[in-house]
């Protein structure tokens, strides 16, 4: 299981690594997602101790938030100077990223059985 553990770091390193070097405007772990995403296409699949190695670091999730939710207690003066700009986009990141999701799983979906696409006319 450390060799999984070490893979994904090594992906992160990889797309911090390349992000980094070619001055890109994207987050390092995002492009570290992709080419373990891309691995993964091309390995076939998902190794069953990849899975558990995945697993276990979901079920530890919220401990990464530790830090950040220390760092909004540290600066709920900041915060409260600017909630309304915060709020406002908050609200409509969220909108916009139900929008897309939506978007892309329409067009995503496979057709239904009876020839409709699950769309109202």
């Amino acid at each position: 299981m450390l060799h999984y553990l070490t893979i994904l770091v090594c992906c992160q390193l990889a797309g911090e690594l390349i992000v980094t070097a070619l001055k890109m405007p994207l987050p390092g772990p995002v492009l570290g997602m992709a080419i373990l995403f891309a691995g993964l296409v091309v390995n076939g699949g998902v190794p069953d101790d990849l899975g558990k190695v995945a697993d276990g670091l979901l079920v530890n999730l919220s401990l990464l938030f530790v830090p950040a939710g220390t760092g909004i207690m540290l600066h709920t003066g900041l915060l409260s100077r600017d909630l309304v700009p915060i709020a406002v986009s908050i609200v409509v990141s969220t909108i916009a990223t139900i929008a897309v999701t939506a978007a892309i799983m329409s067009a995503l979906s496979p057709p239904q059985p009876d020839g409709k696409d699950g769309r109202d006319a």
